[in-house]
Parts: structure tokens; sequence; C-alpha cells
């Protein structure tokens, strides 16, 4: 870190670099975001610290006016693909509490002292501090929106036993979980296994197109758009979800949060079903980065001051979002989406919506590629390609989780006959969040390079190059030049 740099983000309380870092007041002894607005501390006072986590470790516990722990997360373990930003993401999904950290190093394919010794250097944590925080976080927000008892917010948010629990809150917060839970300004849920909370994001945000993409391609049955809401089915590691996320008003009203409600089975999904909401709308994105680097293009400028702070419309799930691909190959929205609803209804499970409107849940891929190839209604060729696709995922030869390597995983789809750049890339950008993909073989990228006067072929690439490392946000940019329902927030319950 660069700690001149970090202190002058401290003096003007830049709420931008709230995730990048935590600051420690050593007079005090306690931690809070850059853009906090208590009194500037003396710089001598202050201590740098790259997670939550870390300040922790250091002995610092949580503002309770900027309440750090519950800051956006870093862009850096968001948009990069090396070891430690593969750890964080599966630890936000919650692998070492289900797994320990064998299972993370498992899944990274290194050792636990290399795992461990990644994580401290880079994090000033090792997985085990940085997954107790996020244990800490869950409690908290079990404890300000639900009815819950005080064992079972503990079980639920990961914690061996209560004594751990308490000692933990106390620690972290400088306050018992009963003081917790009478601070919070917001009502308990009233329906069991429901938490509402808000996920923080940074500003700019522009909902129109993220919200619109995702309710435009929406599978019936898996997805609605209703009350003003995106809603949808989640299959969890202990039980089944439904989300309702609510985006702010309006672009420009500095709203700095996603509204939530989770429906949950089992409580101790709360953290990977929020990481996965997260990732969903990109909410870790850093948009001040991604706009000024894209600004710099001419041809690319008006559509970033027009509409400032675009995310990538990405996943919950990267297998489903790889089988939607392929389904919507080489045929409209529509087409993809009556496809996608077939399949749903051959082989996906059923599950109970109070609410109405959600009835299943996207099939896995051991139910695709055990489907009956009539019921698909494809030609032959994409069929097969989705059966073979399916089976990959099945048998665990192609691994599309949160932490995987998405160079091998692009070499890996590459092999499978029948899939082509453009799906291995759209599975790169919105399933597996690579912010850097580019799609010069996208119908709507090429019409608008077209309008754009861009070029084509090798003189698009070579200007798409002045936009990396944001080439994602790029082609969501281009996407925005033609007229389609991706582009605008839906009025109405139904899509």
């Amino acid at each position: 870190m660069d700690e001149e740099l970090c202190w002058r983000a401290v003096q003007a309380q830049d709420r931008r670099f709230d995730g990048w870092f935590v600051l420690g007041v050593i007079t005090t002894g306690v931690y809070c975001r850059p853009g906090c607005p208590a009194r500037t501390p003396l710089r001598h006072n202050v201590r740098f610290h790259p997670t939550a986590a870390a300040a922790q470790a250091a002995g610092f516990r949580a503002c309770k006016r900027c309440r750090p722990d519950a800051s956006p997360g870093s862009p850096a373990w968001d948009g990069r693909s090396d070891l430690v930003a593969r750890a964080n993401r599966l630890i936000a999904d919650g692998v070492v509490d289900r797994g320990g950290v064998p299972e993370l190093a498992r899944r990274l394919g290194y050792n636990r002292r290399q795992v461990e010794r990644a994580l401290r250097a880079e994090l000033g944590a090792g997985p085990l501090a940085l997954a107790r925080a996020q244990r800490a976080q869950t409690a908290r927000i079990l404890l300000e929106t639900t009815g819950l008892g005080i064992a079972d917010v503990a079980f639920a948010a990961g914690f061996g036993s209560v004594r751990q629990f308490h000692s933990t809150v106390h620690e972290v917060f400088a306050s018992r979980p009963g003081e917790l839970r009478s601070r919070a300004r917001s009502g308990r849920a009233a329906t069991p296994g429901t938490v509402q909370l808000r996920l923080p994001i940074r500003i700019p945000l522009w909902p129109d197109s993220l919200f619109g993409h995702l309710v435009a391609t929406a599978v019936p049955g898996v997805e609605q758009w209703r009350d003003g809401a995106y809603r949808r089915t989640l299959r969890l590691p202990f039980g089944v979800g439904i989300v309702a996320l609510r985006p702010p008003a309006g672009p420009s009203n500095g709203a700095a949060h996603v509204a939530c409600r989770l429906s949950l089975t089992d409580l101790r999904d709360l953290a990977p079903a929020v990481a996965r909401c997260r990732r969903l709308l990109d909410l870790d994105a850093d948009p001040i980065a991604v706009d000024e680097r894209l600004a710099q293009d001419e041809a690319l400028a008006p559509y970033v001051a027009k509409a400032p702070g675009r995310r990538v419309p990405r996943t919950v799930d990267a297998a489903e979002l790889a089988l939607r691909t392929v389904l919507g190959q080489q045929v409209s929205t529509a087409a993809a989406r009556t496809h996608a609803r077939r399949l749903v209804l051959a082989c996906g499970e059923p599950i109970d919506d109070p609410e109405g409107g959600l009835t299943h849940l996207f099939p896995t891929p051991a139910a695709v590629a055990g489907v009956d190839p009539a019921v698909l209604a494809l030609p032959r060729t994409r069929r097969a390609s989705l059966l073979r696709l399916a089976q990959a995922l099945a048998d665990g030869q192609l691994d599309l989780d949160p932490g995987t390597d998405w160079n091998r995983v692009r070499a890996q789809l590459h092999a499978l006959p029948g899939i082509g750049p453009w799906t291995v890339e759209t599975i790169a950008m919105r399933g597996l969040g690579d912010p850097d993909t580019f799609l010069p073989g996208d119908l709507g990228v090429a019409l608008a390079a077209r309008t754009l006067e861009l070029g084509r072929g090798r003189p698009l690439l070579a200007r798409a190059g002045r936009w990396a490392p944001y080439r994602s946000y790029a082609v969501q940019l281009l996407w925005a030049v033609g007229e389609h329902a991706i582009n605008t927030l839906p009025i109405g319950d139904h899509p």
C-alpha cells in the first residue's frame, strides 16, 4: 500500500477508497473506513491495514459510526485472477466455514502453507482470520435484522460455540450481541428465515442497464421483475433461497446501497448468498477508475458521461450462466429464454415461493446431462454442445467456482466441440467475472462499432486494446449504442 496516498484519502474522507484499506487509530483502538465522517486523527497515530481482518488481528475494533466491516469489497479481489484474489472469492463464498483451510487449499491447487503465506503477505491476515471477520459481519446482520435467538445466530453465522461467538463479537465490535441488537435502527423481519439488508456499493451506479439486462434475459419461473425489484431463486450450499434486489431510485441520488431481501431455508447460507448477489450485480467494481479509463476514448466518452457507473451483469451461478450461454448461441434473447424455460420445466427442481411467480431452481449440470434430448428442441449440434458442457461440469472436468483459474477454464472450454470464442468470452465476462474480456464477434458490439466507426477485425481489436483492463465494461457501453430492452429498467411487475 502507498501510505501517502492512503493518508490523502483519509484527509479528504474519500468514500471511493472504502473497501480498499482501513485505518487503525492507536489512541482509540478503533479502525475506520477512509471515508469515516469522524474527526481526522493525527497522522502519527494512524496505522494502515489492507483488510478489516488485519486490523482486527492487530487489536483494533470496528468503528461504531462508519461500520468498516460493512464497506464494499475491494475491486482487487473482484477483478484479479491470481492466488490471493481467487482465495478471497472462495472465502467470501464460505468455503473455509464449510471445509476449513485444507478445502480452500485443495480447491486452489496449492498446499495450505502456500495459501496462508500468500494471504498474510498481501492482506495481513490468514484464511482463518479472514473467515472470522466475515462470520462477525454475518452475525451482526442476523442480530440486527432477524428475531433469532442468540445461540441460533451464533451457529447460523458459522461459529463453533456460543462462547466463541460472544468473545468474537465483543472483540470486533466492542459490544455484546444484545447491545448490537438493541441499537439496530431497522425493525427485524417478521417472517422466519427472511433477512433484510443493504448491499453497500461504490457510487456512481447506473441501474438501468444492469437490472435491465437481468430482467430482459430472465428465465420465467427462475427470475422475475416484480414491484420494482429483481427476484430469483438461489441454489446454496445448505439449502435454497429467494432473493429480491431493489436498485437505487436513480443514478444521481447518492444512495450507496442496493436493498436486498433474502428468504433462506437455512440461515447458514447467508454469507454465500450475499457474496453471490454482490457478484451478480458487480458491486465491488471501481466505477471511477473504469469511467476514467473508457472516457479517454472520444467515441466512448459521450456514453460514459450519459450513464456513469455501468456494471457488468454477472451471475449467482457460473455453471448456470455457461449452460444458458450455449442455449443462447445464435438466437434472439426471447428464443434463449424460451429454450431455458423448457429446460427448467424438464429437469429443474420445484420450489415454493410464498409470494408467487418463482417456481423452480435452475437445473444442475448433472440434471441437464441426463435430460431427454428430445425435450431440448435445439439444433443437433447445439444440443450436443450443451450436453457435453453439462457432462463436463457434472463430472468435475470443468470447474467454474469463484476460485477457479480463468486461463485454465478458457482452455478447457475451447477444447469442447461447439464452444466458440463468443461463448468462451461471455462465460469469462459474466460467469467468472473477468473485467477485461472483449466480444468482437458479438452482433451488438459489431453494430455499435459500425455506428461509432471503430472499424472491424484487427482495427477494432487494436482500438479495444486502449480500453484495457476494462474491456468488459466497454462491451456494456457498446451494447448501449443500439436500442435494446437490456438497456432499460422495466416498468411494471413482469418482464
